[in-house]
């Protein structure tokens, strides 16, 4: 019986010294008494040097060489408080560590009755890689799902999403919000004479200028063909006049397309400011009989719906 536990004992170690992943066994007082190559090739010290170190000596060797276990702070012993009295408060842990070389393990610590901690360090690097892939096309598919193609600003539903998102902002902290709906004047025309691609460059331009020009916190998005709508958020009608007033001045001074062939253009735009009942769709429809209000006027201008009328239309 004891040549046969001996035996097994042996294979164990066997498995232990060729095995990928780590394990490490800390005594009841955090020294380390046994590890196997892979848990010495985690923490970056030398095989014959880890033995006897204690768990803060092995992780104030790694932050100080800034190898093994990424350790993230300016101040190691106020990190090491922390993840001690996160240690050996449950008889079983899991959670991943990141190295500063990009692998990624999945720790283990299995408590003992004596107070000895076993360790398991599982080499899960090819997961997270596979994880952060599918992220990434995620997040893209998402983006894309929410963006125009030509212009790369908010397409109508993702613009339409925020503008309903920002009303239910406003409507809990009683702020005003001016929508805007903006539309290149005789955009037919540059399409007539130019062609569609020079139109497209123009839409491109016009969505670049536009984004820059605005606030951080305001929303810009396509409607439809030259048709834009912003959405100003704790703005009055006045102040979003004055900032779209600018705004077609910038735009009429601005050259577009290129210089082979520059194109001069203008917008008209409709202003209504958000009442307590307000929708998208209410706020889109008063928007559109100001901005045909501005076309009717001769373009080039800005014209602001008034709210009460709205309410009564």
């Amino acid at each position: 019986m004891q040549n046969g536990f001996l035996t097994l004992a042996n294979r164990i170690g066997d498995f232990l010294d060729v095995s990928q992943d780590g394990y490490a066994i800390f005594s009841a007082d955090d020294i380390l008494i046994g590890c196997n190559q892979a848990f010495a090739d985690i923490m970056f010290i030398e095989f014959d040097q880890i033995i006897n170190q204690s768990f803060n000596q092995l992780f104030n060797i790694a932050y100080k060489n800034q190898q093994g276990p990424r350790i993230e702070t300016h101040d190691i012993e106020r990190w090491l408080e922390i993840a001690n009295k996160k240690r050996r408060v449950r008889e079983f842990r899991l959670f991943e560590v990141d190295l500063i070389d990009g692998r990624w393990f999945l720790m283990s610590e299995q408590l003992l009755p004596s107070g000895e901690l076993l360790l398991q360090a599982k080499n899960i690097t090819k997961q997270k890689v596979v994880e952060q892939t599918l992220f990434e096309h995620t997040h893209q598919l998402t983006s894309l799902a929410a963006t125009d193609e030509l212009t790369q600003i908010a397409n109508r539903r993702s613009f339409i999403g925020k503008v309903n998102s920002e009303i239910n902002r406003c409507k809990r902290s009683n702020h005003k919000l001016t929508f805007c709906l903006l539309d290149i004047d005789h955009f037919k025309k540059i399409n007539d004479r130019y062609g569609h691609q020079v139109g497209d460059n123009v839409l491109r331009q016009l969505a670049s200028l536009v984004k820059k020009a605005l606030r951080e916190y305001d929303h810009f998005g396509r409607i439809g063909g030259e048709e834009f709508g912003i959405l100003l958020p704790d703005t009055t009608a006045a102040e979003a006049e004055e900032i779209t007033n600018r705004l077609c001045s910038q735009i009429m001074t601005t050259t577009f397309n290129d210089e082979d062939n520059p194109v001069n253009i203008t917008l008209s735009v409709g202003l209504i400011e958000s009442w307590p009942d307000c929708t998208f769709e209410l706020l889109y429809n008063q928007s559109d009989i100001a901005l045909y209000q501005a076309k009717d006027n001769g373009r080039n201008q800005v014209v602001t719906q008034d709210p009460v009328k709205s309410v009564t239309d």
